[in-house]
């Protein structure tokens, strides 16, 4: 059916649920890239330190291996536990380096968002008949496209580089082993950029499709946009910030009227109402504006500036406050007392002969 298909953008509603869950748009072709790169510039820059570390490691080997008189298990430990230290530290920076880069690239594309719902166990994860579907699903094609060409790539790359260099890394045996290793980690690192600028594209298609593929995997039909509304219509939260919404609107509209008042009866700071009388047209001063404590004060303060004038009258403005709507004629009861207050103002604007 027409209305079964999903053609809305998702709500924002649907996002942020979707989000709780741990669904979001992530490459990681994007991960991968950033992490070898880095990993291998950082290679670059601790080679002197890691050569220098093996290379103590090897002369402390070969000479210990020279000097005792047996292999006995203690002298074993000791050259197994140097090796091992050595190793380690050689290791451990760029693990944490990768580490820490995998670690930025998912943050960056998650906006750091961290959910224990997708290690929550499931059932449903467990069903043969979901793992046959995603393994000849459209994701796992585009998975498997993105993996055979990667090996092209690295092969087509490999093959180039080796073609031309292959003679040149046999006469490195000959040479100085500082020298010999340098040459063969600036070749190493030359490949590496050269895959790793190809891999970056992939990696940019990549992240492109999956935003694509999230965006597309989001939308809603027309139906579950209305029912969706309808929910959230039913939500105490959402009908405060609706009642609260169209409280603040109403009051903007009013405090938009004072203006076009022509008096304004306070209680000091409690309350205040702003009447309007077209002699023309009304019957009664109509309540234009009123309100509480610092609304009160905004209503004054507003009349003020627009040089309306000014009355303090406290029962007055309690009693046309407690009795008047917004919008509505002053009861019969105080039509003395404000037409006396109205007289003197018109007089005094020429309103009045």
């Amino acid at each position: 059916m027409a209305s079964d298909e999903k053609t809305e953008k998702a709500t924002p509603k649907k996002r942020r649920d979707q989000r709780k869950k741990g669904n979001v748009a992530t490459s990681k072709d994007v991960i991968a890239v950033a992490s070898l790169v880095g990993c291998f510039y950082c290679l670059q820059m601790l080679f002197p330190t890691i050569y220098k570390s093996l290379r103590e490691m090897m002369i402390f080997q070969i000479s210990s291996v020279a000097t005792i008189d047996e292999l006995s298990l203690g002298n074993l430990q000791i050259l197994g536990m140097k090796s091992v230290n050595t190793l380690a530290k050689c290791i451990f920076p760029l693990g944490v380096i990768s580490l820490s880069i995998g670690v930025i690239a998912t943050g960056i594309q998650t906006r750091f968002l961290f959910t224990k719902e997708p290690l929550k166990f499931k059932l449903s994860k467990l069903n043969p008949l979901n793992g046959i579907k995603n393994m000849f699903s459209a994701k796992q094609l585009v998975e498997l496209v993105k993996s055979v060409l990667k090996i092209i790539i690295l092969a087509v790359v490999l093959y180039n580089i080796l073609k031309d260099e292959i003679i040149v890394i046999a006469q490195m045996l000959d040479v100085n082993p500082i020298n010999a290793s340098a040459y063969v980690l600036k070749e190493i690192m030359s490949m590496v950029l050269q895959i790793g600028m190809i891999f970056a594209a992939i990696a940019g298609f990549d992240y492109f499709y999956q935003r694509w593929k999230y965006e597309k995997d989001l939308k809603m039909s027309k139906e579950e946009v209305k029912e969706e509304f309808k929910q959230m219509e039913g939500d105490p939260k959402v009908k405060g910030k609706i009642r609260s919404l169209q409280q603040s609107m109403a009051r903007s509209r009013m405090m938009q009227a004072v203006p076009d008042a022509d008096v304004i009866i306070r209680n000091p700071t409690h309350y205040a109402v702003a009447l309007k009388y077209d002699i023309d047209h009304d019957n009664a001063p109509k309540v234009i504006a009123k309100g509480q404590d610092l609304v009160a004060l905004k209503i004054v303060e507003i009349g003020q500036q627009n040089k309306v004038t000014v009355i303090e009258n406290k029962p007055l403005a309690r009693g046309l406050y407690a009795s008047t709507p917004l919008g509505g004629q002053i009861p019969a009861e105080y039509y003395g007392v404000v037409a006396e207050i109205l007289v003197e103002i018109f007089r005094m604007n020429k309103k009045l002969v």
